[in-house]
């Protein structure tokens, strides 16, 4: 059997690292007026391809649909702009 060296070497990527420090991470909250389909979802999901949204999170049992985004590159109007292209109803912003 032949020998090619040393195994690689692991290499660990921290998600912290892929962020550039000097951005402002910002979270915001909104209540949903109905639970989010499928295709609401992958929209959502695109929008984070797209933008600088960092991550979001849907908690269906308090009907809550939370972003966390860089507010150096994303304003909180471009988010509720999204929303509604995503057809996304929010009733009010939690926090």
């Amino acid at each position: 059997m032949a020998s090619f060296g040393p195994a690689p070497a692991e290499i660990t990527v921290r998600p912290e690292s892929c962020y550039n420090a000097a951005m402002t991470l910002v979270e915001i909250t909104y209540e949903l007026q109905s639970p989010l389909n499928q295709e609401q979802l992958r929209r959502l999901g695109e929008f984070a391809n797209t933008y600088g949204l960092r991550k979001f999170r849907v908690d269906e049992d308090n009907k809550h649909l939370s972003f966390e985004y860089d507010a150096s590159r994303l304003r909180e109007t471009q988010v509720t702009h999204v929303l509604g292209q995503a057809s996304i109803s929010v009733t009010r912003k939690v926090n």
